[in-house]
């Protein structure tokens, strides 16, 4: 096991106050089962799963209460036994606001087990790939992560696509965030084993798990996991803290020196990322035949007694996580999923945590100021310093204002991973990842809306191109009768003058034969 490798690092980026001891000083806390959980059935990327189960189905934990209707969805299953009593729309954390279709569990407080559930694989090495994602599809495992990208999916890069490193991202770079640190300290076998069943369905020939230089006790559990696996090829690097590292393509390029290309995927470089949460979470789904149905979820900030690392089923409603922490302090608070730089604010406390809610951030009012009105850009450049992704964020912001949808575009929208990091620095206190987000909107929707134009006018053309074809057809059908028409006509009147000529062929030879008897 190695622990030393060349760093390449990444473009711009900015250093932030960390706050991470808050929430490092106590070991994980389990919290209890609430009495009632509310399971969303889209939490994850992709299509959101098809309901299972209805009002008065008994279900246990683990019991699939979601179907993927396809490849690019996740299984969702009940988080503990009870009753289910509704199948209905009920608020979910999503920066939008809008409630989404949730199974509500009525739990009975027992925690039993489906008795057909899932067995242990305990010797996977002996499995076969294909057999090892469909347990991770069947798990319902997704990115814990944020992103909630459904694993399997990322475990099937193709048959023509080899991948030739794994990556196992622990790298918090958000201030506040510390569930995967607190998971490496504790569980750290986990996550090797994990990253070894990663490796075997993927056939990787090298693994590189990447954290923070300040997760001192992270790594030293790591290392003596590392090292009593005894896995070749697995190696831990330490990544200097600087916000963001932890994004995908900053990350891959820091440890490679490589960039994913515009608008492509790490997969075009050989490389596949996963978060450790989510690599721990597919060690359990194999080696233990627990489907994903809790999670670790920080809960910090200056509006918070106590903040902590908790182990809480998917589905209890987050007021219960703020309890346990020692519930609000101060006034006027703040509720974020995620970061203070890429979360999203919370109207209530009365949604329920998902698979991608990593965070809980409470913060006070004081701590968080309205913003500031915004002042012209005064073109100091600093966003462009910082920008990870070598953008140029005031040229785009002056696009976004001025809808210049095309060249928004090409000066390289879409490829903006709304760090925020040029609106920290920008001293005119610019809105510009707002004007992204909107850009991107409405880019998308006119798209969108281009599609179904496009789709409108193809249907026009091929309804245009059947209504010629069938008249074409009935012309040749009008056609062909007619010449039918004719033809039997000119064989009746052909037949009429046959009859006509045999009848006078006749009367002239009767005429004959009476001339000659008389």
């Amino acid at each position: 096991m190695s622990i030393a490798r060349a760093l390449f690092g990444f473009p711009g980026g900015v250093r932030l106050p960390t706050h991470k001891d808050a929430s490092t000083g106590s070991p994980i806390a389990t919290l209890p089962v609430p009495p009632e959980l509310v399971i969303p059935l889209s939490q994850h990327a992709g299509d959101p799963a098809r309901p299972a189960v209805s009002a008065g189905d008994t279900v246990h934990r683990g019991t699939v209460i979601g179907r993927a209707p396809g490849d690019f969805s996740a299984t969702v299953h009940a988080s503990s036994s009870g009753t289910v009593t509704a199948v209905e729309n009920r608020p979910v954390p999503h920066p939008s606001g809008l409630p989404e279709p949730c199974v509500v569990i009525r739990t009975d407080g027992l925690d039993t087990r489906p008795a057909d559930g899932p067995e242990p694989l305990k010797d996977w090495l002996s499995a076969s790939p294909a057999r090892l994602r469909r347990r991770v599809a069947d798990s319902g495992v997704a990115g814990l992560g944020g992103a909630a990208f459904p694993a399997a999916v990322k475990l099937t890069p193709g048959p023509d696509t080899d991948v030739a490193l794994l990556v196992v991202n622990a790298i918090e770079c958000e201030p506040w965030i510390t569930c995967d640190d607190v998971l490496l300290r504790e569980h750290a076998m986990e996550v090797v084993t994990g990253a070894r069943i990663m490796r075997h369905i993927l056939g990787a020939p090298e693994v590189v798990i990447a954290l923070e230089a300040e997760k001192r006790a992270a790594l030293d559990a790591l290392t003596r996991a590392l090292d009593d696996a005894g896995e070749p090829g697995m190696t831990i690097t330490r990544v200097p803290v600087r916000y963001p590292a932890g994004g995908e393509k900053q990350l891959i390029q820091t440890l490679t020196g490589r960039e994913v290309p515009s608008g492509g995927l790490p997969l075009d470089l050989g490389i596949l990322c996963h978060n450790a949460g989510t690599v721990a979470a597919v060690a359990r789904a194999v080696e233990h035949g627990e489907p994903l149905t809790d999670r670790i979820v920080t809960v910090a900030g200056t509006g918070v007694g106590q903040p902590r690392n908790y182990r809480v089923r998917l589905g209890t409603p987050i007021h219960r996580l703020i309890e346990a922490a020692g519930g609000y302090r101060g006034q006027g608070h703040r509720l974020i999923v995620g970061g203070p730089m890429m979360g999203f604010a919370l109207e209530h406390d009365n949604v329920p945590v998902t698979k991608g809610c990593n965070c809980i951030l409470v913060t006070e009012s004081h701590a968080v100021p309205p913003p500031e009105p915004a002042l012209p850009c005064i073109r100091c450049g600093d966003c462009a310093d910082v920008c990870p992704m070598r953008l140029q964020p005031q040229q785009l912001y002056w696009q976004a204002m001025g809808r210049d949808h095309e060249g928004i575009r090409e000066d390289g929208l879409f490829d903006c991973i709304e760090c925020g990091a040029c609106a920290y620095v920008c001293p005119s206190k610019l809105p510009l990842v707002g004007m992204y987000r909107h850009a991107k909107s409405e880019i998308r929707t006119s798209d969108e809306d281009q599609r179904f134009a496009e789709q409108a006018r193809q249907r026009y053309a091929f309804r245009q191109a059947r209504l010629e074809r069938e008249q074409q057809e009935q012309a040749e059908r009008r056609r062909r009768k007619k010449e039918a028409l004719q033809a039997e006509r000119g064989a009746g009147e052909k037949a009429d003058r046959k009859a006509e000529i045999q009848a006078a062929v006749a009367r002239a030879r009767k005429r004959k034969r009476g001339g000659g008897e008389s």
